[in-house]
């Protein structure tokens, strides 16, 4: 296992629960508990500028629900965290690169693309 980057959604990875996240996008957008899926999707699809940051980077990034993260990291030795959030992870270990405080702050995808890369010291150009 490689560096990597973790990107773990605020939400579940169930068909039921994919619906009725995909209503409230488009229902009421404002009030959709993951800032972190409302700054790399629209209403449909993802967005052109995260599609293209993530396509041009040298860093492999995972895409995980929070069921999925907990399924798939799930130890006694973990601490629980707040979701969306975003790990660095180097071989074995696990990083906080951006906590969920951070995410909600931003308002646009270059704000979260900027931040990735100063973090990470990566050319977005």
């Amino acid at each position: 296992m490689s560096k990597s980057l973790i990107f773990v959604y605020n939400a579940h990875s169930d068909a039921k629960n994919q619906w009725i996240d995909f209503a409230h996008k488009i229902l009421k957008p404002s009030t959709y508990d993951c800032s972190l899926c409302a700054l790399t999707f629209g209403k449909l699809t993802e967005k052109r500028s995260w599609k293209k940051f993530r396509k041009k980077s040298s860093i492999e990034m995972k895409f995980l629900h929070k069921d999925e993260f907990e399924k798939q990291f799930s130890s006694k030795f973990l601490p629980k965290y707040n979701f969306p959030i975003v790990f660095y992870q180097n071989h074995y270990d696990l990083e906080t690169l951006l906590h969920h405080k951070q995410i909600n702050q931003f308002e646009t995808t270059e704000e979260l693309i900027n931040a990735i890369s100063k973090r990470l010291d990566l050319d977005t150009n």
